[in-house]
């Protein structure tokens, strides 16, 4: 389809005429019918600061596309801004808002054979949406991310969005004061912009640096300064050469570049989300990866990265440190990159990264040298067992012990867990089993920011296990384990636990079992029906029929 559009809509001769009155309409003059078209992906948005600054960069590139020739038309998509609905029925939409970003830019590119796209968008779900759209359109295109927020402050600490979570499980537990509580509360959020550690929006706009689908150095760029539009602008004069070059996003989008971005995830301590999304960016460019691929790569790449949340620094201090094209030169000075992986620019990753230097600068501490890394393998295990026979995945940085074996506490969604969590009726060595919020069961997978930093500020982050067939948040940290499959909904063994059954959760041996006679287990099955689902109709209820096991990347095509 991106071969021979230029001419579908506006240069077919007479058969063509309707369509240049309609396009008149909207600003064409005589010389523009034979530019190319370039659909401008819009995600502004005044409801949540990810993407309430993103109109600035829109602007910057469309008068970057004007000026090099082309015809920018620009469209809107929604978004769902997840510390906004954390913990409530909002949430639900959160992943499935993904799967709409990718039909949005789809339907309104491929409706009207644009000939390009370029995607601006800022919070977590726009990034693999657009990515996913456009590797199923396969025309020229690139991802502009909106950037970073900056860094709040109270009483001299550095805040993020996780902080006033993570304030209310201390509050609770009576270890915060009202006064801390409410001034963490009214700074943690001081500008525009994505949540501002190795979350969820900084892993999935780093790693497309690293996929290729992204400029170098823009990812962690914070969204108000001046240099994150010149990047916009930047942008879009590479996608214009891009479009006269033919060059499209499964020529980038390879099994070696997806290999690529998963050793940056690893290296930075990026989110459990980045399993979800390249499983499902992946089939939507067709590339083979599997769950056993992250595994693969998690053994290989260090931690090089001292990043929230499990570390001191943000994406800001990232940035300042030398960023993502700094450990990237790492990566493939240490041979755990393809540096023969084409990006959006037309050059290698290795010809982009020729005159970064080897090893980070020794005035920061953001980034480790090689012989010097955080962790020595990768933070996101792989975990399999009866438990989760198609895996599951676990952050495992920033702990002292990587196991765990204790008797369940088993809640039926995360609303019964946190009302638990908060009645301080979890104890140290319990292991919290929260489902029936997968893929079909939520529906959606909803994140699990609120339960997992209320055990944070409660002090249990270290002595309390968490498991669920549901999804963290890129702020999340502690022994936690998510996207376990099969779900409870399908009669997965995550459906058979009961309150006080023993279950272990062993990172290092990548174990999640659960201490049940497999005699016992059978029983249980026969006794298990499938609830009714909590949604039969509108957007969640077909969501429910279309969507694929979490181990597949939770896809609906």
């Amino acid at each position: 389809m991106a071969d021979n559009r230029r001419s579908q809509l506006i240069t077919q001769g007479v058969a063509r005429s309707p369509n240049r009155a309609m396009l008149r309409a909207v600003g064409f003059k005589d010389g523009d019918f034979d530019k190319p078209i370039v659909g401008v992906a819009n995600g502004h948005s005044t409801m949540n600061p990810c993407n309430a600054g993103i109109q600035p960069l829109v602007d910057r590139a469309i008068a970057a596309l004007e000026a090099g020739g082309t015809k920018p038309q620009v469209f809107g998509f929604p978004t769902v801004t997840d510390g906004i609905g954390m913990g409530t029925e909002a949430m639900k939409y959160s992943l499935v808002s993904r799967e709409v970003i990718a039909d949005c830019i789809e339907t309104s590119v491929n409706g009207q054979a644009m000939d390009g796209a370029l995607v601006v968008g800022g919070c977590d779900k726009n990034m693999p949406g657009a990515v996913m759209a456009l590797a199923r359109m396969n025309v020229p295109g690139i991802f502009v991310y909106a950037g970073t927020i900056k860094p709040g402050v109270w009483k001299g600490q550095a805040l993020t969005i996780v902080s006033p979570f993570e304030a209310v499980g201390a509050f609770a537990a009576g270890k915060m004061s009202k006064e801390d509580y409410d001034g963490i509360e009214r700074n943690a959020c001081p500008t525009v912009g994505a949540c501002g550690g190795m979350y969820t929006a900084n892993t999935m706009s780093s790693s497309f640096e690293a996929l290729g689908m992204s400029l170098l150095g823009s990812s962690q760029m914070a969204s108000p300064d001046a240099e994150k539009a010149d990047s916009a602008a930047a942008s879009a004069k590479v996608l214009i050469a891009a479009i006269r070059n033919n060059l499209r996003p499964r020529q980038i989008i390879t099994r070696k570049s997806i290999e690529n971005a998963i050793s940056l995830v690893m290296a930075t301590g990026g989110s459990t989300n980045a399993v979800l999304h390249y499983l499902a960016i992946a089939h939507a460019a067709e590339v083979k990866w599997t769950i056993d691929d992250f595994e693969r790569v998690r053994r290989k790449v260090p931690v090089l990265c001292d990043l929230k949340p499990s570390g001191r620094y943000v994406a800001t201090d990232f940035h300042r440190a030398g960023g993502v094209p700094q450990v990237l030169k790492m990566l493939l000075a240490n041979g755990l990159l393809h540096g023969e992986c084409v990006t959006i620019t037309g050059k290698t990753l290795a010809e982009e990264l020729k005159d970064i230097p080897a090893e980070p600068r020794k005035d920061q501490e953001v980034i480790r040298p090689w012989t010097d890394p955080m962790y020595a393998q990768g933070h996101l295990a792989i975990l399999k067992g009866n438990l989760a026979t198609e895996g599951c995945v676990a952050k495992i940085t920033g702990l002292k012990n990587t196991s765990i074996t204790g008797p369940a506490r088993v809640f039926d969604s995360e609303p019964l867990a946190m009302k638990a969590i908060m009645a301080n009726r979890i104890k140290p060595g319990n292991v919290i089993v929260i489902r029936y919020e997968g893929p079909k069961g939520g529906p959606g997978m909803q994140e699990m920011l609120a339960p997992t930093s209320a055990l944070i500020g409660q002090g249990l982050g270290e002595s309390v296990g968490l498991l669920t067939d549901g999804r963290f948040s890129g702020g999340t940290w502690g022994m936690v384990v998510g996207h376990v499959a099969p779900e409870a909904y399908v009669g997965g063994t995550i459906a058979l636990v009961k309150e006080g059954d023993s279950i272990t959760i062993d990172a290092k041996k990548r174990l999640i079992q659960l201490n049940v006679p497999a005699k016992e287990l059978a029983a249980r099955r026969k006794k298990w029906k499938q609830p009714k689902p909590r949604y039969t109709r509108g957007l969640l209820g077909k969501y429910v029929k279309q969507v694929s096991t979490a181990s597949k990347g939770a896809v609906t095509d």
